[in-house]
């Protein structure tokens, strides 16, 4: 796939019928039909897509700020092609009694309390929270100080507001998880119609290289696995932008300079908060400061020429006591599904297995899918510079 074409953009119609996804946790769909029928068709609303429909698209952005958190919603407050239509805050980076205050601080910051802010989830689905204060900092900004928030969050529960703005604007709204899937996947499953609804998740999360809490799992999606499969099988377009290139833009001295001469409070906090990661990172014994995961989420949306995606098939491990959160992917296309001599016309057909079965079980091996059929577009390359271009320009109001 050209890396310039709006593939953030893909129409519902188009992402079914070339790569008929997979369907919310019952099961697998075993046939393509089944599949193109849990979408539905599009929304008479929905806008078209082409790569000069550059907005203003809906979004809602779920969240756990988190200091790559902070930098990816600032960026979006100040990106035109944005409507937000909510901010949803959910435990991750650190628990949701701080993610919460954190987040309406930026939005007073960046003087967009027009959008509404809703408390999401303070654990996983099924396990206990893990957090990563360790490289956030306690107070999840890297030890930042800002003035408590005088906005309130409003009083309806995040999944609940996510599910009541789809339905609103069916076939319109973007979600932008950037941190575990915990208030998504909660939302589809209070309301079976709602995938078929949801123009497009773009997540940072996941990794087909190897994880950054465990050797096999990224955080967010370590976080809350469960959750993470939902999405993934639900059917809606997947755009996952994970550490395989979120690993190469970092965060410099340079940037945080050129930040700090900016004179609005957007880029004056950014600088704040990239000044205490960068000396957290160095007082921790790390070379380099904190990468940009999550704005790069957001800025690959804005500029889909940021990065190349490839279609995969991504599943998610729940089970493995070492690999909990590891998302595997399968792409013909990069020679995942091993393939032999000879059958290079058949990787499409070759089945996904699970586990082998145990001597307890008398089940065979189950087969997950039938054929490969991609459910995901995966980020496999980035333009650090063109990335930093539109991250510093926007925050420093130059762009």
């Amino acid at each position: 796939m050209d890396s310039n074409q709006d593939i953030f953009h893909i129409s519902r119609r188009q992402f079914v019928t070339s790569a008929a996804a997979v369907l919310a946790t019952g099961g697998f769909a075993r046939e393509a039909e089944a599949i193109t029928a849990s979408f539905g068709e599009p929304s008479a609303q929905a806008k078209p897509d082409s790569v000069t429909d550059r907005g203003p698209f809906r979004v809602i952005i779920d969240t756990d700020p988190g200091v790559d958190d902070s930098f990816a919603l600032l960026l979006a407050m100040r990106s035109p092609e944005l409507k937000i239509e909510a901010i949803t805050p959910v435990a991750g980076n650190v628990p949701l009694d701080l993610t919460l205050p954190n987040a309406l601080r930026l939005v007073e910051i960046a003087g967009r309390t027009d959008i509404p802010v809703a408390a999401g989830a303070r654990a996983p689905l099924m396990r206990r929270l893990v957090t990563a204060s360790y490289a956030h900092g306690e107070n999840g900004l890297g030890g930042a100080v800002f003035p408590e928030p005088t906005t309130k969050p409003v009083s309806t529960p995040a999944s609940e507001l996510i599910r009541q703005i789809v339905r609103k604007y069916p076939g319109e709204v973007t979600l932008i998880p950037i941190g575990p899937l915990t208030n998504i996947a909660t939302a589809l499953n209070s309301d079976p119609e709602l995938a078929s609804m949801v123009r497009a998740v773009v997540m940072m999360g996941g990794s087909l290289s190897g994880g950054n809490i465990t050797p096999a799992a990224e955080f967010n999606v370590y976080v809350d696995p469960e959750a993470a499969r939902i999405v993934f099988q639900s059917g809606i377009p997947i755009t996952m932008v994970g550490l395989d290139v979120t690993r190469k833009v970092t965060l410099t001295d340079e940037h945080v300079r050129l930040l700090e001469a900016t004179q609005n409070p957007a880029g004056q906090a950014a600088a704040k908060i990239g000044r205490n990661a960068i000396n957290h990172n160095r007082e921790h014994g790390y070379l380099v400061g904190p990468n940009m995961h999550d704005s790069l989420a957001v800025a690959g949306f804005l500029d889909p020429s940021i990065l190349k995606l490839q279609d995969y098939y991504v599943d998610v491990e729940t089970t493995g006591e070492l690999t909990a959160g590891e998302t595997l992917g399968y792409s013909p296309i990069a020679g995942d599904l091993r393939r032999r001599p000879g059958m290079e016309k058949d990787a499409t057909n070759m089945p996904i297995r699970g586990s082998a079965p145990t001597l307890a079980s008398i089940k065979t091996s189950p087969v997950l899918r039938d054929k490969f059929v991609p459910n995901t577009r995966v980020a496999v390359e980035v333009d650090p510079s063109k990335f930093f271009n539109l991250l510093i320009g926007r925050l420093s109001g130059n762009k």
